[in-house]
């Protein structure tokens, strides 16, 4: 200090400290007690040391400070040493620099970086300055914002995969040279197959795939980091629990190794007295060791890593895609697969194949004819028609060699494309469009609480979904990163609904009903996560606090309100908020928030589109404010004043409820909807609007063919859905349990149980409907452009209806559509 002065920013505001990142074992606090130490130097910016007698560079000045720190930490003397120190992770390793300035460090990562830097970068963790300097905030964003983007790709990153597995061949292939060289020495812990760097390299490859969408996966600790597989549903519980208890039995015999050689070793001795005494070490205190017993314990827990490893690497060659480049004559077979055998003809001879890299040709062959091969062989009920949507999946990823990858290196992958192919041209569309959802197919363990306890797992997928929104807006003013995460988690959410709606890679189903509500949640979960991104924007551009939360709510009709969402449908959404009517201030901030949030809710970005939003069913529809204060939404409901609503304003607000925003404000409209809907009415009035309705409803959906429209001719399910709410609108204020929004099925009970019908009509209509509902689900599924079947050919649908049409006629003395 006395002869150069101390190294300073450029700007001259402020002293530059002495950035120390740890690597390896030391980064992620897993040192061994003869590890050596894996470190890096680095400073933040360049410039000229000052008030010193002399001035240098700052980048002599670290390098100085950086030799004598390695001198002290590891020149041996009367004491011995601290620790050794190894520098060869800085970049250019030992023919590149000592220090680097984090410019240096960003230009080499970016430029030179290797993919085994990115691995060996995941446990690189700053431990100088600590936390408690007042410059570790400072240094640790800057040193972040370089190793981040680096390690962590914004998508899926499959390419990992492959370098992974050709590091790990590397390592093995060196291991195996120097146990050969090793005279009694030649079970290697560590490198080995089944050892310990199989299951970091194993934790890792979901971290390097993973990280830039999981959040949580941005940690060092190995355990940690299987324990984030597993509650992602990544790995499931069974190869967690093996790879933990691998891992800490591999981590202990490591550990007792080296205190038994006093030096860093990962052999296990070939001498059985040597091998006892680390049985007995490994035994515990007060306990016997028993070599056969230890030895066929580390036997097991290797065997069971390797066969991990293995499983995740694709090292198992029979669950590899073969690649034949010498069979160019194949076709599909013209009798089987007339349209595919076309198109196939048609594509070899397109511009677009022949611009492909060779080895995409080669795949997207050797897949075609894997999948015609698998389908011949299942014998689906339109084989064609399942090659040509394989097909169009193919032309859709073509480019992508990674998800080309997905399918030519995992068979199970391939064969639940093919089982989602072959249920459903929509799926198969959906897939086609959202082709990253190809890795859900791999990571399907969620499924299972998906199914069983959605509760919990969509608080899972809420809290996951937080941190990532959270990371996109900390790191860049616009949000149009934010928005793109919305719409893959929708995305990737959906797609698993659909996997378990049509019993892929699941023991069991969902019914239409439990499909319906997950979509509901999933849509509910959006909302909440968008109004919470869109409320700081719209705090700040008023001046408010972005932490307090507005009294604002997000209320759901139609579908959604019901909790009878399917996968394409629009949302219909009313914004409420509590104010007095005349705060015109209040009613331009929300007005925002709502504008907002429809923005972020409807814009097309390059992650694809989330909902079409409806807000016509708010007070005065198009023409009114799309926001309304709750002391005006009352009193228009109520019919207060010249402004008021219609009775179909009332039948829609039977079925609407709280979906996101502030809970308290969803609690007062719970009770104006109470209010609305046991408001004392004429009945015969009541029935007169609802038969207008309909019958308006009918003349709007016209049926010119001998099909029965599901949902809207007569006998289908707006009628019971009329009925329901005429019900409910005439007796609530007698029978108050009709006030819930239980869904119709619960509500025709309802009235049963009060013997406003009967209870054999109750039951027959309530079967009508879920069977109604089941078979619109089928054929939206099936890519149907009308909700119709033929009567003739499903005489338990002409039941069905003419059991809803006689049950109209009792309640309303009159048909359905007009006569």
């Amino acid at each position: 200090q006395e002869r150069f002065g101390l190294p300073w920013a450029r700007s001259g505001d402020y002293e530059l400290p002495f950035l120390i990142v740890g690597m390896g074992k030391l980064g992620g606090r897993e040192l061994n007690l003869s590890s050596d130490i894996d470190l890096i130097f680095l400073y933040e910016e360049e410039g000229e040391t000052q008030h010193g007698a002399n001035s240098i560079s700052n980048h002599e000045w670290f390098t100085k400070l950086g030799r004598r720190l390695i001198k002290i930490i590891s020149e041996h003397d009367a004491y011995g040493f601290v620790f050794r120190v190894d520098m060869r992770l800085r970049p250019n390793g030992d023919s590149g620099p000592l220090v680097c300035s984090l410019e240096m460090l960003e230009e080499y990562l970016f430029v030179q970086g290797r993919e085994w830097e990115r691995y060996a970068w995941i446990k690189g963790r700053m431990i100088y300055p600590p936390i408690s300097h007042p410059d570790y905030v400072r240094c640790e964003k800057g040193l972040e914002q370089i190793i981040r983007p680096f390690i962590y790709r914004r998508h899926l990153d499959y390419g990992v995969i492959a370098a992974i597995r050709e590091l790990h061949a590397q390592i093995q292939r060196e291991a195996d040279k120097r146990s050969n060289q090793r005279s009694g020495r030649s079970r290697d812990i560590k490198l080995g197959r089944g050892g310990i760097r199989e299951i970091e390299f194993l934790a890792q490859m979901f971290q390097l795939m993973r990280g830039g969408t999981d959040p949580r996966l941005r940690i060092r600790p190995t355990l940690e980091v299987l324990d984030r597989l597993q509650e992602g549903g990544l790995m499931n519980a069974e190869e967690i629990q093996t790879l933990q208890s691998a891992y800490v039995f591999l981590r202990r015999l490591e550990h007792r190794i080296q205190i038994w050689e006093d030096q860093q070793t990962h052999y296990l001795p070939e001498n059985d007295d040597a091998r006892m005494q680390l049985a007995q070490a490994m035994a515990g205190p007060n306990q016997e060791g028993n070599l056969e017993e230890f030895m066929g314990a580390l036997t097991n827990h290797q065997n069971q890593v390797a066969r991990c490893f293995e499983k995740a690497f694709a090292l198992d060659e029979s669950a590899r895609l073969q690649i034949d480049a010498s069979d160019v004559s194949w076709q599909p077979n013209a009798a089987l697969f007339p349209k595919a055998n076309e198109r196939w003809d048609a594509w070899q001879e397109s511009s677009r194949a022949k611009s492909l890299p060779e080895k995409s040709r080669l795949t997207i062959r050797s897949l075609l004819k894997k999948a015609a091969n698998d389908i011949e062989a299942d014998h689906p009920d339109d084989m064609d028609q399942t090659l040509l949507r394989f097909f169009d999946l193919l032309e859709a990823i073509c480019r992508r060699s990674a998800y080309l990858s997905i399918l030519a290196e995992n068979s199970n992958a391939l064969q639940q494309v093919l089982m989602l192919l072959n249920a459903s041209q929509w799926a198969a569309q959906y897939l086609a469009r959202h082709p990253h959802l190809l890795d859900d197919l791999l990571s399907a363990n969620a499924q299972s609480e998906l199914i069983h306890d959605p509760e919990s797992y969509w608080n899972k997928v809420k809290t996951n979904l937080d941190l990532r929104l959270d990371d996109a807006l900390a790191d860049q003013a616009s949000p149009d990163h934010a928005m793109d995460i919305l719409r893959v988690t929708h995305h990737t959410e959906t797609f698993l609904i659909l996997l378990a709606d049509l019993g892929i890679g699941a023991p069991e189903g969902l019914s239409t009903e439990r499909v319906s509500d997950r979509l509901s949640a999933l849509a509910d979960l959006i909302l909440q996560a968008t109004y919470e991104r869109v409320w700081p924007s719209v705090a700040n551009k008023f001046g408010l606090d972005p932490q307090h939360q507005p009294p604002f709510a997000v209320i759901a009709y139609g579908k959604l309100g019901g909790k009878e969402l399917g996968y394409a449908s629009d949302l219909d959404l009313v914004f409420l908020y509590d104010a007095l009517p005349t705060d015109y201030a209040a009613q331009e901030i929300y007005s925002v928030l709502g504008k907002r949030m429809i923005n972020w809710l409807t814009t097309l970005t390059a992650a694809g589109t989330l909902f079409e939003i409806d807000t016509r069913l708010r007070p005065n529809g198009a023409a009114g404010f799309l926001v309304t204060s709750l002391d005006s939404f009352r009193r228009y409901q109520l019919r207060e004043g010249d402004n008021a609503a219609w009775v179909w304003e009332h039948q829609a607000i039977s079925r609407a409820r709280f979906a996101a925003g502030d809970p308290r404000v969803g609690a007062q409209f719970e009770e104006i909807r109470k209010e609305v809907l046991a408001h004392e009415r004429n009945q015969s009035d009541l029935k007169h609007e609802i038969i207008e309705m309909r019958h308006k409803v009918h003349a709007g959906h016209p049926n010119a063919s001998d099909d029965f429209d599901l949902k809207h001719d007569p006998g289908g399910m707006v009628d019971i859905e009329f009925i329901v709410q005429y019900l409910v609108l005439a007796y609530a204020r007698q029978y108050p349990d009709l006030l819930g929004n239980l869904g119709n099925i619960a509500l025709l009970g309802i009235a049963a149980k009060h013997q406003l019908i009967s209870e054999m009509d109750a039951i027959e209509i309530g079967n009508a409907y879920r069977m109604f509902r089941a078979q619109q689900h089928r054929l939206r599924l099936d890519g149907a452009e009308k909700i119709r079947v033929s009567i003739h050919e499903h005489p338990d649908f002409a039941k069905a209806k003419a059991s809803v049409t006689k049950l109209w006629e009792t309640v309303f003395g009159a048909p359905s559509q007009p006569i």
